[in-house]
């Protein structure tokens, strides 16, 4: 069981890497969520005979049941602007129990039983418009958790029904840690009134590579003896959560460049070889540009490119790297965040036209077009 969960994990975190590369958030962010988590298996305890006790009857199974939980989630991420996202979590499940069961027969019961999760998670970002859908309204995201959980059960109690009379009580108040992974997929919905906010729903799927074993109390009632058992419990459980997530220093949103008109001022900020980085003279052009902004500019396009060498793929990504640099740095020239717009054009509409693999100083550029 333990060589098919981890062969599920490494399957998860390949199909992660698999995807194709997505513009996706670029710095940090926080998020956090709350819903509704569900036990995916019934809690099994048995309960061993023992001479001392006086529980000298056929081994009994315990089948407790859980009821709809609530899990709440915390999370400080990082996007590297290319779809992958990193993440710290913590997060909270608690769940309610009144029944249990023995062979299939009601008994007496109850108990509270909470889980406390430390995780690290990979995270990746699918762009829609990347296959075909013309919308960044939804970002459906995938990713996998590997980290700590400390399962805590507390005052949980059942009862059974001997032969030779009297009843069979057990109670579980202790608490074990293991190491638990889990999956995730959701779908985040942007929120263009407030860049870098967006709306989020997840599914979540967690389980452990071990199950944990817990102190079981068991005490005959007509005898008085008690004895100390072991039970091994079961804690995959499944979650719905809904959230918010803020991404810090999130850039203009991504919206399709306009056809240029005659009226249109161009600027160029020119970059090195497989760099985003600003150097002096681009910062010293991207002032000149925020300085023309005047009457009658509502609206600066900027739009970013790539030579012809390196992957199509790579270069996309390289040139929305570039235009979010360029945003960024007008931003903080005091130009307006909604009169911005940033597109990445990858080697496309080079400057020079030039063979594949060429690198051409001059398509190595943002275009600041000032409307």
């Amino acid at each position: 069981m333990l060589t098919k969960r981890v062969v599920a994990l490494a399957t998860l975190l390949a199909m992660t890497f698999g995807v194709a590369e997505a513009q996706g958030l670029n710095g940090f962010y926080i998020g956090g969520g709350a819903g509704g988590s569900q036990q995916s298996r019934k809690t099994e305890q048995p309960i061993s005979p023992t001479s001392d006790s006086g529980l000298s009857t056929p081994r009994h199974l315990m089948s407790r049941e859980w009821g709809t939980g609530f899990v709440g989630v915390l999370s400080l991420g990082y996007g590297f602007g290319n779809g992958l996202r990193l993440e710290l979590e913590d997060s909270f499940r608690t769940y309610q129990s009144d029944s249990a069961k023995v062979f299939n027969r009601n008994t007496d019961g109850g108990g509270t039983f909470n889980a406390y999760s430390a995780m690290f998670n990979v995270l990746y970002d699918i762009d829609l418009t990347r296959i075909g859908l013309n919308t960044r309204a939804v970002v459906p995201y995938i990713g996998v958790g590997l980290g700590y959980t400390l399962w805590q059960w507390k005052d949980v109690r059942g009862s059974t029904p001997l032969p030779a009379g009297g009843m069979a009580t057990q109670l579980i108040d202790d608490q074990k840690g293991t190491v638990t992974y889990q999956a995730i997929a959701g779908l985040a919905f942007p929120i263009e009134a407030v860049p870098g906010l967006s709306f989020t729903a997840e599914y979540r799927f967690m389980d452990d590579f071990e199950n944990p074993k817990m102190t079981v109390q068991v005490t005959n009632t007509r005898t008085g003896a008690t004895r100390p058992q072991t039970a091994e419990v079961g804690d995959q459980n499944q979650s719905v959560l809904l959230g918010l997530r803020y991404a810090f220093g999130a850039a203009p949103a991504v919206v399709p460049a306009a056809a240029p008109v005659a009226a249109a001022k161009t600027y160029l900020v020119f970059f090195d070889w497989n760099k985003a980085d600003l150097t002096d003279r681009a910062r010293q052009i991207i002032g000149d540009a925020a300085t023309a902004r005047g009457a009658g500019v509502t609206r600066i396009e900027v739009n970013g490119y790539t030579d012809r060498s390196g992957s199509d793929q790579y270069n996309q990504g390289l040139s929305v790297r570039r235009a979010n640099a360029v945003a960024a740095e007008l931003l903080r020239r005091g130009v307006p965040r909604n009169e911005i717009a940033t597109r990445g054009f990858g080697e496309s509409n080079p400057l020079v036209p030039t063979a594949d693999g060429v690198r051409e100083p001059q398509n190595r550029r943002v275009e600041i077009i000032l409307k």
